[in-house]
């Protein structure tokens, strides 16, 4: 790819990207940049990637093909502000952030933009990300081609249509935050029973892990992969029991619902 790609802001989610697209050789090192505000991150960023970094977001958006917004929603207005008269006439602008819409972004440029809004999660920082993909009716196919492949770079690319991007965080975005709590209980509850720490996690981890891919890769059903593991009369049977009995998926469902409601409400008071 021959386009310049910029990130403004540089935290984890920022990285996760810049690495893969630089262990994927996807875009040449010159021609990604990324910004920030403390020195120290950046020299640690450009030693390690071997990138452009900056201090001034004005030169990375005057650089930029490929705009990433790598900051907290609240930054959004901001950072448009400062830089709007600074992008490129053909800029494809890119949006990581829960509650910010196409059309916010373009009031926030007081101009047609075009934009990408996405939903990465932090799985993207060990290459297994998935990625909610929206877009306004200014970018191309050829546009939303480029943006995918970087994205791909670092995990799975699933485009929606924007009105079911609230739901994304809940899904996936936040979700990780789920299963890592799911994974320490299990653990919890085999050094309960004389498990070391090291061996407990190791072994719930992988199984999560291994589940997932059965998921991914048979394209079966969950709960008929569930019915495979529960023989009649077992003791995956006797757990599931358990779980169903204290409302296991209802409370799941409830933490969603609650993670939605907050990205509506943060929506609503931008």
């Amino acid at each position: 790819m021959d386009k310049k790609v910029g990130f403004l802001g540089c935290g984890n989610m920022a990285q996760a990207i810049i690495g893969g697209i630089i262990r994927s050789k996807l875009v040449n090192c010159d021609n990604v940049a990324a910004s920030g505000v403390r020195e120290e991150q950046l020299r640690k960023i450009k030693e390690k990637y071997g990138i452009r970094a900056t201090d001034d977001n004005k030169e990375l958006a005057q650089f930029s093909d490929i705009l990433f917004l790598a900051v907290k929603p609240e930054k959004y207005e901001i950072v448009a502000e400062e830089i709007k008269e600074a992008i490129k006439d053909e800029v494809i602008i890119v949006t990581m952030a829960p509650g910010i819409s196409t059309k916010d972004m373009e009031v926030f440029f007081d101009k047609k933009i075009k934009v990408v809004r996405t939903m990465p999660n932090t799985p993207a920082l060990v290459g297994e990300g998935m990625t909610a993909v929206c877009h306004n009716d200014e970018i191309c196919k050829e546009e939303l081609e480029q943006v995918i492949k970087i994205l791909e770079s670092f995990g799975k690319v699933q485009i929606i249509d924007e009105k079911l991007m609230d739901v994304i965080p809940a899904v996936s975005g936040s979700s990780p935050a789920y299963v890592y709590m799911f994974i320490e209980a299990l653990a919890e509850g085999g050094v309960l029973r004389g498990l070391t720490w090291d061996q407990a996690y190791k072994l719930a981890a992988q199984a999560v892990l291994g589940s997932a891919k059965m998921v991914l890769e048979t394209g079966e059903h969950p709960a008929v992969l569930r019915d495979k593991v529960c023989s009649p009369g077992g003791t995956t049977i006797a757990s599931v029991y358990s779980l169903e009995k204290n409302n296991f998926k209802g409370t799941i469902i409830e933490a969603m619902e609650k993670c939605t409601e907050k990205i509506i409400d943060m929506s609503k008071n931008k």
